[in-house]
């Protein structure tokens, strides 16, 4: 069977041949990021150290470039490895879990974390964010490195739920802004009660407070960067 995907555009199919770990070692927030990077010329294919070699050789066939050695400069290529939590230090932050691009991690404030194995695809995103080194990786492929640690039905999987995850905490952030959105409304339109009967400069300078608040929780819902999108 064919390691290079048939059909789709450019960025689709060099996006296929990712192996989805969504690591952002490539130095890209996502492997769609780094594919469309690539895609437009703005990227080499050496700088994903999960896909190793063997991807490498993948991307080169997809856009006709030579193949080229893994740039170190982005990781080296090793065994696939799995997270695990020592629970007697672990803290219950969450960060973790927050970090984790697959949801393999669970628990819940001030209670300890725990792993799931089978849903560990080694991006190692949870080692930088835990406050007391508590993470390790612990190999499970022995020798194996690149896609000969991985499989396209392992990728697949890890990639649906990446998508699932992005597409949950796209919800939970819009909505979050259109409760804070609704929460500055309500105060603009009850002023005097916020402001606590402030008159002159000082009920100018809370009623400024509160519209850009309102004008930043509008901008979250709506996907603008901070301060509306207008440069």
């Amino acid at each position: 069977m064919s390691l290079v995907p048939a059909s789709g555009s450019l960025a689709d199919r060099l996006l296929d041949a990712l192996p989805q770990t969504q690591c952002t070692r490539c130095g890209y927030p996502d492997c769609a990021g780094y594919a469309a990077a690539i895609a437009a010329g703005d990227a080499p294919i050496n700088q994903c150290p999960p896909g190793g070699a063997t991807g490498i050789a993948r991307l080169a066939a997809l856009t006709g470039q030579a193949v080229l050695p893994l740039n170190p400069l982005h990781g080296h290529e090793g065994p696939r490895g799995v997270a695990l939590i020592d629970e007697s230090w672990c803290i219950g932050c969450t960060l973790c879990i927050k970090a984790c691009p697959v949801d393999a991690i669970v628990g819940s404030n001030k209670l300890m974390h725990t792993v799931i194995e089978a849903e560990c695809n080694g991006c190692e995103l949870c080692l930088p964010v835990c406050p007391v080194d508590c993470i390790s990786m612990e190999s499970v492929t022995g020798t194996r490195t690149g896609w000969e640690a991985w499989s396209p039905e392992a990728a697949s999987r890890s990639r649906k739920r990446y998508e699932f995850h992005s597409g949950r905490t796209s919800r939970d952030g819009a909505e979050h802004a259109k409760r804070l959105e609704e929460k500055a409304e309500r105060k603009l339109a009850d002023l005097d009660a916020h402001t606590k009967g402030a008159v002159g400069d000082e009920a100018l300078r809370k009623r400024a407070v509160i519209e850009a608040a309102l004008a930043r929780a509008r901008a979250r819902r709506n996907g603008e960067p901070p301060g509306g999108g207008t440069g």
